[in-house]
This record gives C-alpha cells, structure tokens and sequence, in this order.
C-alpha cells in the first residue's frame, strides 16, 4: 500500500485546521474520512518517475503494473529505469513488455532530453517553483500538467497543487459542492482559491470524497491514501 509521501512544506494539523475554517464543508468531509496518513519525503529519480508515468497512461493500474514490471526487469542495468538504459533497448524489446509505439517514442524522448540535460535531477526540481517544473517537463513528448502535478504533489511534496484537469477531483468537488454536475476546471479553480496555500491537500481529500459510499468501516480515521489514480 503506497502513502502519501510527507510533503515538505506540509504541516498536515495546521493545513486541515486552515482548510476546516475557510470551507466549513470540506471541514466537515475531512472530519468524517479522518487524518490522512504520510509517509516522509524520499528521493527520487526524475527519469525514473517520468517513465513510470508514461507507462501508466491510458491504463488500467494492473495492466501498466505489468508492463512496469517487465520494462524495469528488461532495462540495462535496471530496474532502475535510466535515460542510458531505455536508449539501450531496442524497439523489439521493448514491444516484448508491451511498450506500445507511441509510449516508446515518448520515452527515448525523454531519455535524449534527460542526456542533453533538458530534465532536472530530483535536486535541481526541488529549487524550482511549481509552474517552472510544469513548464519545463511538459515539454517532453506524452508528458502533460497533470503528469506532471502528479509528480508534484506524490514525488516533491508540494503544498498547493490543485489537479483541476482530474477526473477523480472533479467528482469530489461535485459531492463536496452538492451540484447536479461536475464542476469545470475554471470553476474548481476558482473555488481552490480558498484552499490556497493548501491545496493538495484538499485534493487528497476530494479523492477519497469522490470513492466515499456504503464503506463506512473501511474510511474511519487515519485512513491511507493507496496510491496516485491511474490516468
């Protein structure tokens, strides 16, 4: 089960507090489902994460896991999977762990940027503000915002991410809004403003709101967060 890594500038107490008393909704939402659970901030690899992402697009979280798995066992020197390693495999190989053709070209994209040092190390990102980093992995081919808001929030820990562009926020803020439909990414966006400067957390919040119903039991308090949704 994966937890939410602790996000450095995050003081989960003094955001829940903050968040409870700018929306008094999503303060009652909170009180229900209870403390989310954090783990600490642990390095990680940009190339890294960025394929794991890529490879995770438009599937279903077993299936990807499969292809993940057999990519990191196939990699040169993996499974760490490296900018040196994926320019190594050849399109055969990586069509045998089910890479399609589009996600290949996606990763040797990545790979050559990385190698020209397009893509900032883990360390040069933590000294980069949030739409810096957007701006500047967006421009690898197959990876977008929310790619890149995903990394943001489980990878960095930034404090003040609000996926607008997420299905799965969308719903929540539906339930947290009680409106007939889900509200648009203008729409979400400005009424995130309040949450501001803790926005990611009221995201983890309208994930596990959007999942909530007939699992009472299983969402007492200090619940996890399993993972980042698959997209």
């Amino acid at each position: 089960m994966t937890r939410i890594r602790q996000a450095r500038g995050l003081d989960a107490d003094r955001a829940r507090r903050a968040l409870a008393r700018a929306d008094p909704v999503l303060g009652d939402w909170m009180r229900c489902i209870g403390p989310l659970d954090f783990d600490r901030h642990r390095p990680f690899d940009t190339v890294d994460a960025l394929s794991r992402s890529i490879l995770y697009q438009q599937l279903s979280g077993k299936a990807a896991a499969t292809i993940e798995s057999r990519l990191r066992a196939a990699v040169p020197g993996g499974p760490r999977i490296t900018a040196a390693g994926l320019r190594a495999m050849s399109p055969e190989a990586m069509r045998a762990c089910g890479v399609s053709g589009n996600k290949r070209l996606a990763l040797l994209d990545l790979a050559e940027r990385a190698e020209s040092a397009e893509v900032p190390s883990s360390r040069a990102l933590a000294g980069m503000d949030d739409e810096q980093v957007i701006a500047t992995l967006t421009r690898v081919r197959g990876i977008g915002r929310w790619t890149v808001e995903m990394l943001l929030m489980f990878e960095l820990g930034r404090p003040d991410v609000l996926p607008v562009d997420d299905l799965g926020i969308r719903k929540g803020a539906q339930r947290l809004l009680a409106v007939e439909g889900m509200p648009g990414p203008r729409e979400l966006a400005a009424h995130g403003e309040r949450w501001a400067p803790w926005r990611s957390l009221a995201a983890f919040y309208l994930w596990r709101i959007a999942e909530w119903g007939g699992r009472t039991g299983a969402m007492g308090r200090g619940t996890r967060l399993d993972a980042r949704p698959d997209r």
